[in-house]
């Protein structure tokens, strides 16, 4: 088994999250009350980013991946409970959740290194 298949689970689940984040993102930007989505958007970015690093690390095998992985999480969580404040908007709910799936996963990997 190699490192792809030991942590194939976090990198989809972050893989996932980006996705749900940068979509998240986007429907808040054409919400009516746009001012109102401004952490959300940017939380939603950050954690986008951060996920996508994250992903990344593990691919790669990095030495840095255990502690990317305790950022993603601490993000993920963030930002999912931002988005739980706004949980009447469908893709704020969606990201939520996806936020919270990569957050568990994550600290799966960051509790148990990747060396």
């Amino acid at each position: 088994m190699t490192y792809k298949d030991d942590f194939q689970e976090c990198i989809i689940a972050c893989q996932e999250c980006a996705t749900a984040c940068t979509q998240c993102a986007l429907a808040c930007l054409h919400e009516e009350a746009v001012q109102e989505m401004t952490r959300c958007i940017e939380l939603n970015m950050e954690c986008a980013a951060v996920c996508r690093s994250a992903a990344e690390l593990m691919t790669l095998d990095s030495e840095s991946a255990q502690r990317m992985c305790q950022i993603c999480m601490d993000v993920c969580n963030r930002c999912a409970d931002e988005c739980d404040q706004h949980a009447d908007m469908e893709h704020c709910q969606e990201c939520a959740d996806e936020c919270r799936n990569c957050a568990e996963a994550c600290e799966k990997m960051a509790t148990v290194g990747v060396h």
